[in-house]
């Protein structure tokens, strides 16, 4: 009886004996490529929610029905875009289709970042491992805190009159 306790093996004692081709299997990550060969995503950035194809090309940004450097005049916001194909060796390889609203340009430019961190690694999912450690494929939680009733913003004070 004690020959069957010692051989039998549940939960985390599962998991170790499962061999390592098992374990590989187990989170081996396909592909979700469309009929048109494109990678879909969905990034978000305080109230901005941007939708995002990327296609194999020659590297084009079109955001809007605009390129990216009309739409984000801005170099520090074009290089939050330009990111997660710099840091996954991926430049000028991928023509990028955004449409995007919400927020203001600074949220905007986060949130197309953030679609096209996870775009990337719909059609690549090799890339995951590689964006991951950067924090790109993490949504930024932080939001406008609202404003409270008797407070002139959501924590200024009004001013205090002595007379």
């Amino acid at each position: 009886m004690s020959e069957t306790n010692t051989t039998e093996a549940t939960g985390f004692d599962a998991l170790k004996g499962m061999g390592t081709a098992q374990a590989e299997d187990a989170v081996v990550r396909e592909p979700k490529i469309d009929a048109q060969g494109r990678a879909y995503a969905t990034g978000k950035r305080k109230n901005a929610i941007a939708r995002v194809w990327i296609k194999p090309g020659k590297g084009q940004i079109t955001i809007n029905g605009r390129d990216q450097a009309i739409y984000f005049a801005r170099p520090v916001l074009r290089m939050m875009l330009a990111q997660p194909f710099e840091l996954s060796d991926r430049a000028g390889q991928f023509d990028v289709i955004c449409t995007v609203e919400g927020s203001g340009l600074s949220g905007q430019a986060g949130a197309v970042r953030h679609a096209i961190s996870k775009a990337l690694t719909n059609y690549e999912p090799g890339l995951r491992a590689v964006l991951k450690p950067h924090g790109l494929l993490t949504r930024d939680p932080r939001v406008v805190e609202r404003k409270k009733y008797g407070k002139a913003k959501a924590r200024r004070s009004f001013q205090f009159s002595k007379r």
